[in-house]
Parts: C-alpha cells; sequence; structure tokens
C-alpha cells in the first residue's frame, strides 16, 4: 500500500523490480534446513529508504546577519519558515509491477520433500566447493561460481539471514559470493540478477553502518545498466540511482543525494512516459529532498511537475494528489507566499475526506493555521489549531507528541499576540510530553519538538532556557547518520545565543562545530552556510582572532554573492563586517572601498534618511577622516539617474518597483 501521509512512518520507495533498497528489509520466509516440506518460491522485497531528513532533517531556524563587527550584537530571525514536521515527512513513489523470483533449485523439489535427504543436501552444498571451502593457504575455493543456481541460492541466504537479523556480517559475505556468481555468468553482458544482487549487497552494507562502502557498489551497478536494451533495464537503472540517492542523503550529502535523484527522474520519464502517475510520485520524492535541502525553488518546480501529472491524467482527487498539494502548500508557506499556501492546503484536506482519511486532516488543519498565523488572522488559525488539537487527543491520546505539536503553534501565536502568559503554558504542555515520550516515537521527532520549544523561548529572551533544550536535543540526536545538517543547525542557532549572553568561547566552539558538519555534508554553497561563516567570524572578532575573522568574511562574501546577489541585505552585512576587520587590520584602503560600496547600495535600495544608512556614512566618513580624503561619487547624468530608477506605472498612476 502506498504511504500517503507518512505521519510518524518511514519513507519508502520501490523500484519497479522490487528488489532491496537502503538498508531495510521486509520479512521473508526463512527457510528451514531441518524440515523442507515444499518447494521455496521467493519474491523480491519491497525496498525501502530512509531519507536524512525526515521531519526532524529541518534545521532549527535561520541566522540573521549582524551588521556591525564591532558594535552591534547577535540578533536571530527565522526567515527559513519551519515546515510541518509531520507533513514533511518523506511520502513514497513505489513500483506498481513487482516480479517474482524463480524456485531455486527446482529439479531437486521431489527430493527436498524427504526430510533427512534435504538436511543432507543441505550439509553436501555447504561442504561443497560452491560453498567456498577455505583452501590450505586461507583463500577461499571460488570453483563452480559460473552456476547461475548457486548465486540465486547465495543470495537467497543472504537475504533470510538479513531478514531474520541473526548475523548480517555473514549475509554480506553471502551476498558478495553471489554477486560474484552473477558476474561471472554473465560475462560482461548486462545483467538484470547481477544488478539486483549489487542492490541487496550494497542494502546490506547500510543496514550495518557502511554506507560509504554501498556508494561503489551502487555505481557499479548503474553501470552494467544500459536503457536502450529495454524498460526492464530502464527502471532497474532508475532503482539504482534512487538508493544511490538515499545512500548518500544517509551520509549528509544533500547536493549528491537529489543529483541522483533528479538523473532517475530523467531516466524514468524515458522508460514510462512523462504523465505516468509513477513519475509523479517520484516527483514528490525529489521535491521532498529539495525541500531538506532547503531549495525551495527546484522543490516547487518539481512539485508542480506532479500536480501537472494528475491534471493530465484527469483522475479524481486522489490520495496522491493530495499529498502534492499538501507538500506544495509547506513550500508556498516555506516562501512566503502565504495565500497560495492556503489554496493548497485546503483543497489537500478536502480531498483527504473525500477519500475517507479524516485521520489525516489533523495534520493538513495545523498546516492551514500556520497560514492563517502567517496572515495574522489569528482567530481562524486557533479555530484550525484547537480543532487539530481535539482530533489528535481522540485518534492519538493525550500524550502523543502530535498534540505537543500543536501546543507549540498556540505557544507560538500567543506569544506574537503579546499573551506571553498563555504562551509559557502551553510551552510547558508541550514539554511534559516531549520530556517523557510514549513508547515508540521516533527520538528525531521529540529532538525537533524541543527546538521548536527552544525558539519560543529564545524570543521571549529566555536564552538560558532556550539554550537547555537545545541540548537535549543535540543529546537525542546523537550524532545520527543523515542528521548533520540538522544537528549543525541546532549548533549554529546556539552559537548566535552565546553571542548574545556574551559568551564568546562557547560561540565559537559551536559555530566552529556547525560549519564543520556543514562542509562534510556538501552544503558548502548555501546561503545558511554563508550567513554560519559571518556570525562565526564575528565570534573571532570578539576574540580578538582578526584575522581568521577577516577569512571567515571573505568566504562568506563569496558564497552570499553567488547565493543572494551582491545587492541582499546579508551579503552588504557582511560587507560591512568585512570593512570594519580590514580597518582593525590596517587595510584602511580596502575598508574604504568595500564600505564605500555599501553607502551606495543602501542609499539607492533604502533612501539616504534610513537609520542603517546614517550609520554607515558615519563610518564612512570616520574611516575618509583618517584617510585624509574625502567621499568618491560616480559622476551619474541625469538620464542615468532616471533609468535607474525609473518604475513600472499601473493603471492607477501609481509608481510600482
Amino acid at each position: 500500500m502506498h504511504s500517503f501521509a507518512s505521519d510518524g512512518e518511514e519513507s519508502r520507495i520501490d523500484s519497479e523490480l522490487c528488489h532491496l533498497v537502503g538498508g531495510e528489509m521486509r520479512e521473508v520466509e526463512i527457510m528451514e534446513e531441518e524440515e523442507v516440506d515444499k518447494p521455496e518460491h521467493d519474491t523480491h522485497s519491497n525496498s525501502s529508504s530512509k531519507k536524512g531528513s525526515s521531519s526532524g532533517s529541518k534545521k532549527s531556524g535561520k541566522l540573521d546577519k549582524i551588521k556591525s563587527a564591532s558594535t552591534k550584537s547577535a540578533s536571530l530571525s527565522s526567515s527559513k519558515k519551519k515546515v510541518d514536521s509531520e507533513a514533511s515527512s518523506k511520502l513514497s513513489p513505489k513500483g506498481k509491477n513487482p516480479s517474482e523470483k524463480s524456485p531455486i533449485d527446482k529439479p531437486n523439489d521431489k527430493i527436498l520433500k524427504k526430510g533427512n535427504v534435504g538436511i543432507r543436501l543441505m550439509k553436501k552444498r555447504r561442504n561443497s566447493p560452491l560453498g567456498g571451502v577455505k583452501l590450505p593457504n586461507g583463500t577461499k575455493d571460488e570453483s563452480g561460481l559460473d552456476n547461475p543456481d548457486l548465486g540465486r541460492f547465495l543470495l537467497k541466504q543472504a537475504r533470510d539471514l538479513v531478514s531474520s537479523g541473526d548475523n548480517p556480517q555473514k549475509a554480506l559475505e553471502l551476498a558478495l559470493r553471489a554477486s560474484k556468481s552473477f558476474e561471472i555468468c554473465a560475462n560482461g553482458k548486462p545483467s538484470l540478477e547481477l544488478v539486483m544482487c549489487l542492490h541487496v549487497t550494497a542494502a546490506i552494507h547500510c543496514s550495518i553502518g557502511q554506507y560509504s562502502e554501498a556508494i561503489p557498489i551502487l555505481e557499479h551497478s548503474i553501470e552494467i545498466l544500459v536503457p536502450e536494451e529495454g524498460q526492464e533495464h530502464a527502471l532497474a537503472k532508475f532503482a539504482g540511482y534512487m538508493q544511490l540517492g538515499d545512500t548518500y542523503a544517509m551520509l549528509g550529502q544533500v547536493e549528491n543525494s537529489t543529483n541522483c535523484y533528479s538523473t532517475g527522474l530523467d531516466v524514468q520519464k524515458q522508460a514510462l512516459g512523462e504523465t505516468d502517475p509513477r513519475v509523479g510520485e517520484t516527483c514528490r520524492y525529489l521535491a521532498e529532498a529539495h525541500v531538506q535541502a532547503l531549495q525551495f525553488d527546484d522543490a516547487q518546480m518539481v512539485c508542480q511537475m506532479a500536480l501537472d501529472i494528475h491534471r493530465e491524467n484527469g483522475s479524481p482527487a486522489s490520495l496522491e494528489e493530495a499529498a502534492d498539494r499538501r507538500l506544495m502548500g509547506l513550500i508556498c508557506e516555506t516562501k512566503g507566499d502565504h495565500e497560495a499556501a492556503l489554496e493548497h492546503l485546503v483543497l489537500a484536506s478536502m480531498a483527504m475526506v473525500a477519500n475517507g482519511q479524516e485521520s489525516e486532516v489533523a495534520s493538513i488543519d495545523c498546516s492551514i493555521g500556520d497560514a492563517y498565523l502567517s496572515l495574522s488572522r489569528y482567530d481562524e488559525a486557533v479555530f484550525a489549531y484547537q480543532k487539530a488539537l481535539t482530533a489528535f487527543k481522540t485518534t492519538k491520546g493525550e500524550n502523543h507528541p502530535s498534540v505537543a505539536s500543536v501546543f507549540v503553534r498556540l505557544a507560538d501565536l500567543y506569544n506574537k499576540t503579546g499573551k506571553l502568559r498563555d504562551s509559557k503554558s502551553y510551552c510547558e504542555n508541550a514539554l511534559r510530553i516531549y520530556e517523557k515520550p510514549v513508547p515508540g516515537i521516533p527520538p528525531e521527532e521529540i529532538a525537533s519538538g524541543l527546538s521548536d520549544v527552544s525558539a519560543i523561548y529564545e524570543s521571549m529572551n529566555e536564552l538560558d532556557q532556550a539554550i537547555k533544550l537545545l541540548g537535549k536535543a543535540l543529546k537525542i540526536y546523537n550524532d545520527a547518520p543523515g542528521q548533520q545538517s540538522t544537528i549543525a543547525g541546532i549548533e549554529a542557532q546556539m552559537g548566535v545565543m552565546y553571542y548574545m549572553m556574551g559568551n564568546y568561547s562557547e560561540s565559537y566552539n559551536s559555530f566552529k562545530n556547525a560549519i564543520s558538519k556543514l562542509r562534510a555534508s556538501g552544503e558548502k554553497k548555501s546561503a545558511f552556510f554563508g550567513i554560519a561563516l559571518n556570525q562565526m567570524g564575528l565570534s573571532c572578532v570578539q576574540r580578538y582572532a582578526i584575522n581568521e575573522a577577516a577569512e571567515l568574511f571573505e568566504e562568506a562574501k563569496i558564497i552570499l554573492e553567488q547565493e543572494c546577489g551582491p545587492y541582499h541585505p546579508d551579503t552588504l552585512g557582511v560587507y560591512s563586517n568585512l570593512a570594519g576587520t580590514y580597518d582593525a587590520m590596517g587595510r584602511l584602503d580596502d575598508a574604504i572601498e568595500i564600505l564605500e560600496y555599501v553607502v551606495e547600495m543602501r542609499e539607492e535600495k533604502l533612501g539616504t534618511a534610513n537609520p542603517d544608512v546614517v550609520d554607515e556614512k558615519k563610518r564612512l566618513a570616520e574611516l575618509l577622516k583618517e584617510a585624509g580624503r574625502v567621499r568618491s561619487r560616480k559622476a551619474r547624468s541625469l538620464e542615468n539617474l532616471l533609468d535607474g530608477n525609473s518604475h513600472d506605472i499601473n493603471k492607477d498612476g501609481i509608481a510600482v518597483s
């Protein structure tokens, strides 16, 4: 069955060949050696893959720039809107055409029906060269690996061991020998059985935490297949790319992960056509990966592709379309398009009700409440939250984290409307649930909830309590695979709060840990990484590590110029900090050059009377006076001034930019 709302469940993606993906395996029938009554028929298990982000993979909040390196304190702005933890759990594209594996050793069916003979046969195989008896020199005898039945037998044994959980290391050894057998039998030709075996081998590596070892195996499986050989080869290649993307995600390599998903989507489109429903499911999977990577423009584009496929197929409002609209609503909400978000979420809620999924409507009501809150429609937001709260208490119990998540939303609402007593009361109710969670709740969900409550306490300027809660969240994550970006976000948030408290050494250490994780996870090109570098540079300034601060500001400047553009407020803030650092280093000319640019840009964007512009002009005047210079202004003709400040005029005669 498809997992559409994925409330508290793992993400799954089934390949078109229905072989194992991602290191988690479904139970298969375990072969009993002592008594065999009938022929063994094995089916390929459904593939599954854990996405690194799940709800906890969202970073705890985006850092704001701090304008002055020497005089202005740190501040936090959660411009990176929190995406609903339940709604952003991975929704799975699943395969449609499971295939059955042919019976192993069919000619021996009659013999296997006799218990004693069956036992002797099994023992004979284990002690034969086919079982890999060690030679006197310690090497394994690989004779007989050219028998295709051996590869199937070894693969069956490996899968049975993994499903029983007895000996994953032995299972890995068997899978590797099966791969060798299939490779010899393939004799250099594309082989679907070899590819399937490689996927299983990679999955076993992942199940024991050996993600790096799985990557070259999956890359090899992708290289083997030629899509021109037929649809089965193309779909197997697609499955390989998706499993490889999942493995990169578990290593925190977000960019490599999304690249694999994108390539897999292209292969699937060529094999099935661009309007196949399975392509739409993969689009949703890729869109969710982009959301976790904070690539909201890309996420919106891919999610729209999924919605277009539903429209092309002309099907009535389905659960798949509801899931896509729900995701699109969250993306629009994060990008600030609250009206569009509300429209998609209401349509998703209606589709859920029409398909008899009333239990899932509560989660969407929470997102609808978020949209109303962003639009300052507080009464409607309270109504949506209270409706969701009642539903969660009825269906999941008073102490479920879903109930706590609604308490957090109500606390945020009352905090924004100035009702601090009510806000604290709801925070305390949420913490009572998070600190004593019911059994079976994913730890990441608890950690995410603690981070959300921390953000509210931070906005109340109760920094000690906020840091304490983030510390508990870090302890829960405990450097879990696939959560490195989330952990880095929490550490960066703690760095900001330590800076605000004047504890610059702790601030520096927190930022240092966060940035090292972001570098390792491949997020060196994100705007978040640039802002974190800027904040760490400010901590260095306060610790009088001026040279290190300059290096950090310079790196942040390059990243933010690429990601946000040279005129973005965050980029201009880094320019200003870098100018102050150059001034402290005695590089007066460099500082003046940068500050002149900052003042010019701020005057154009904010106007000459803006307080920020006035402050920057004072700093520039002081530097110019110290250098014995005057401010250089570019000569601009009246025509250029008019062109540079021209605006379109609407039908009412009002200038609009």
